[in-house]
């Protein structure tokens, strides 16, 4: 397997993604492209260490943006996981 500094990039922190997480035990993190679910799932697992349940992936878009130029420019694509937690496991982010 991969090791975690190859697989997990970031954990995305939005009101979205914090209320998935106290809510249901979700947490999203952006993750390289070539980043299968089995690499994601043994990451999180042994960096946190928590029990994951689930894995859902997604590859996001990037949207179309102006400079303050007013040129028009495209935000860069990548790829997105949910990380579904084991009940009672908990990620301390601060």
């Amino acid at each position: 397997m991969k090791p975690a500094y190859e697989v997990l990039k970031t954990i995305r922190l939005t009101e979205k993604t914090n209320k998935l997480s106290s809510d249901y035990g979700q947490y999203t993190f952006e993750v390289f492209r070539d980043a299968t679910k089995q690499h994601i799932r043994s990451a999180v697992e042994s960096t946190f260490k928590v029990t994951v349940k689930r894995v859902n992936t997604m590859n996001v878009k990037g949207k179309p943006k102006r400079s303050r130029a007013g040129r028009p420019t495209v935000r860069s694509d990548y790829k997105k996981a949910v990380v579904t937690l084991k009940q009672g496991d908990k990620i301390e982010l601060l």
